[in-house]
């Protein structure tokens, strides 16, 4: 179950998330774990659900940026940072341990907060809640949620944002969707990273977006080198398309 507290640490929050609240038993599932691990996904939706109440009251647009470890997010939402050239946005940023990607946001420009989940292995609605109070977000915002590096476990979780955008490095190997299926199945946006390194690593790039249209037929593709600056206008683009349709939702109620 999730016990999720909050500390301050110089004027920086730090939230400590230990949680593991699903099997991962390869063989059938027993009666009682699937009993436990329904109501835990319960509770987490409806926690979900009341983070994306206080987020649409805020006219905030929020992602949820899911991938493997080391595909980029943290550069590229670094990148994000400094082209979104003062358009209000804060970053929950979720690892195991340390604050080195937290560490990196701030000196970049934005407000962040650490959640380090221990043993656990994506963030939680609860965790993520927490977050958002911490954070106390100015109204039409961007929220950015930089999961833990796992392609497996985030995937069942929803964390209250708009939307889930899937971060898939050119290195990683063209079949990777059709190996963690779910996580590209539930996401809107893909994000193609990495795209400089592509011809020194024989990457195809076509290849890439048929297998993720092969388990998600309505995702969206951007090839994106957060070095080069290549795609990154796109990507600013349709998150601020994210943020008007969002604020203008707000307006209208």
């Amino acid at each position: 179950m999730c016990t999720t507290c909050g500390c301050g640490d110089g004027g920086q929050f730090h939230l400590h998330g230990h949680t593991h609240g699903h099997s991962h038993s390869h063989g059938p599932a027993e009666p009682g774990l699937v009993a436990v691990e329904t109501a835990i996904l319960s509770k987490n939706d409806t926690l979900a659900a009341a983070n994306r109440r206080a987020l649409a009251g805020l006219g905030a647009f929020s992602v949820n940026l899911v991938s493997s470890p080391g595909a980029g997010k943290t550069t590229l939402l670094c990148k994000t940072i400094a082209a979104l050239n003062g358009t209000p946005l804060a970053v929950i940023e979720g690892d195991q341990q340390t604050t080195c990607d937290a560490d990196r946001i701030r000196e970049a420009g934005a407000r962040a907060v650490q959640i380090n989940t221990g043993k656990g292995c994506h963030l939680d609605a609860h965790m993520v809640g927490h977050a958002i109070d911490d954070l106390a977000l100015v109204p039409a915002s961007l929220l950015f949620i930089e999961n833990v590096g796992n392609l497996v476990c985030p995937a069942a979780f929803d964390l209250g944002e708009d939307a889930r955008v899937a971060i898939l490095s050119v290195t990683e190997g063209e079949d990777k969707p059709l190996k963690y299926p779910d996580i590209f199945a539930t996401a809107r946006l893909a994000i193609l990273t990495k795209i400089d390194l592509a011809p020194h690593c024989d990457a195809d790039l076509d290849a890439y977006e048929a297998n993720l249209r092969r388990v998600n037929p309505d995702i969206e593709v951007m090839r994106v080198s957060a070095k080069t600056g290549e795609g990154v206008g796109a990507w600013i683009a349709w998150l601020r398309r994210g943020l008007a349709a969002k604020s203008l939702g707000q307006a209208a109620e």
